[in-house]
């Protein structure tokens, strides 16, 4: 078994249906999650009912990235639920897991991000995960937030998209962990994401903002927000 598809999309098919139609044990499907082809590996993240141990919750998270597009998005799926369970969500705190959520996070398919999202979120209070993460995720979006501001959003290039979408998500990460990151950080980014011209990134930046802030500075620019020219971003 290998990282790949079989060799003609009816094969894929036939197999896909098979493996849907087929009962497997917990350990058939941790096999194939580790060594399955693409099929077999979105189909194991999807039939997958639980997770017993940090090993398992490690193999699942394992598949988050550097994998099918099928697959990363069908075990953020999974993740997002697994992690809102109580009893489950230890399986997840392990440090050599939390550079993967950081990648999950700004991945090209905007469902992932959105499901890692969620399933972080439910770690917020964690504080060995927050001591790593939260540095990570701040020098993440200071260093795209440095190469957006040199970007001109009016030459169209796929990368000035890939880059800003990738600041997106950052700064919806920092809505839901506002008050976890180190204050000065937080307002260089926030002072910095306001003046970008693509209008999704001042959109997060005034979401951020919806927090109760007291300090005047930041509550400027709220206010600066507040009158922007475009309704999204000035709606919060």
């Amino acid at each position: 078994m290998n990282n790949s598809y079989y060799e003609t999309l009816d094969e894929n098919f036939n197999n896909a249906v098979e493996f849907l139609e087929t009962e497997y044990t917990h350990l058939q499907l941790l096999e194939m999650l580790k060594n399955g082809n693409i099929p077999q590996k979105q189909v194991s993240a999807l039939k997958l009912d639980t997770i017993k141990s940090k090993e398992e919750g490690s193999i699942l998270v394992s598949n988050l990235t550097g994998q099918d597009g099928k697959i990363r998005e069908a075990v953020s799926l999974r993740l997002k639920e697994f992690m809102s369970d109580k009893n489950l969500i230890e399986f997840f705190k392990s440090k050599d897991n939390y550079k993967t959520f950081l990648d999950a996070i700004i991945d090209i398919n905007g469902n992932i991000c959105r499901n890692i999202i969620s399933a972080v979120s439910n770690l917020k209070n964690d504080e060995n995960f927050c001591r790593i993460f939260i540095p990570q995720l701040e020098n993440l979006t200071l260093e795209l937030l440095e190469t957006v501001e040199q970007f001109d959003f009016q030459d169209g290039k796929y990368k000035v998209n890939k880059e800003a979408f990738k600041l997106y998500w950052c700064l919806e990460t920092i809505y839901v962990f506002y008050d976890k990151l180190d204050f000065i950080k937080l307002k260089e980014i926030i002072l910095r994401a306001k003046n970008i011209k693509e209008y999704t990134i001042r959109e997060k930046t005034a979401k951020i903002l919806s927090h109760n802030f007291t300090d005047k500075e930041l509550l400027s620019v709220k206010s600066e927000l507040k009158q922007d020219s475009n309704y999204y971003v000035r709606r919060y």
